[in-house]
C-alpha cells in the first residue's frame, strides 16, 4: 500500500468502525426518540383502528379540509421523523426522506393555521411559527454543513413540534385523536 492510499485507508476503517460517526446522537437521546416515537406511532395506530372499527362516535365534526390535510401530513411524520433520527445519517436516502419529513412537518403546521377552535387560536398554535423557524435552521444548518447544530435542531423539533403537540392531541378532551383514542 502506498502513501497516499494508506491515508484514505485508514480513515475508511475508522468509518466503517463507527457506523454514522459524528451524525449521531447519544444513548439518552436515542431512549426518548425511541420511546417517544414508538408510544405516539401506537397510540395514533389504536386510535385510527378504534375509528375505523367504528367504535368512536361524533368524528363528522372533523370532517374538514384543514383536519383532513393536517392529519394526512402530520401522521407519517411520526415514525418517519423517529426513523431518520435513529438510522444511519448523510446517506442519499437519509436526505431525501428528510426533504420529505420537512415538507410534511411545514404542511402540518400551515394546515393548522386553518383549524381553530370557535373561531380562535390556541394555545397549540404557537407550535406553527415552532415549526416554521426549526424548519429554517434545518435547513440552514445542513446547508452549512453544520451538522450538530443540523441534529440538535432536528431532535428538538422532533421532540417538542411534533411530539408535545402530538401529545396534547391525545390529552387534552374534545380533540380529535382525543376522541378518537379515548372517547
Amino acid at each position: 500500500m502506498n502513501t497516499f492510499t494508506q491515508p484514505f485507508s485508514a480513515a475508511a476503517k475508522a468509518a466503517s468502525a463507527k457506523p454514522g460517526a459524528g451524525f449521531d446522537i447519544g444513548p439518552a437521546t436515542r431512549t426518548a426518540i425511541s420511546l417517544a416515537c414508538f408510544t405516539m406511532s401506537f397510540a395514533v395506530v389504536v386510535a385510527l383502528g378504534k375509528a375505523a372499527l367504528g367504535m368512536v362516535g361524533g368524528l363528522e365534526d372533523y370532517a374538514k379540509l384543514p383536519i383532513i390535510l393536517h392529519v394526512a401530513a402530520v401522521l407519517p411524520t411520526i415514525p418517519l421523523g423517529g426513523w431518520l433520527l435513529l438510522a444511519k445519517k448523510g446517506t442519499a436516502l437519509h436526505k431525501q426522506l428528510g426533504k420529505v419529513w420537512l415538507v410534511l412537518m411545514l404542511i402540518t403546521a400551515t394546515t393548522a393555521i386553518f383549524i381553530q377552535t370557535s373561531g380562535h387560536f390556541s394555545w397549540i398554535h404557537l407550535f406553527v411559527p415552532l415549526t416554521f423557524h426549526a424548519a429554517w435552521k434545518v435547513m440552514q444548518t445542513a446547508r452549512a454543513g453544520n451538522i450538530r447544530a443540523h441534529k440538535n435542531h432536528l431532535v428538538r423539533t422532533y421532540l417538542l413540534a411534533l411530539m408535545l403537540p402530538g401529545l396534547a392531541a391525545l390529552v387534552v378532551p374534545g380533540r380529535m385523536m382525543n376522541t378518537m383514542l379515548l372517547g
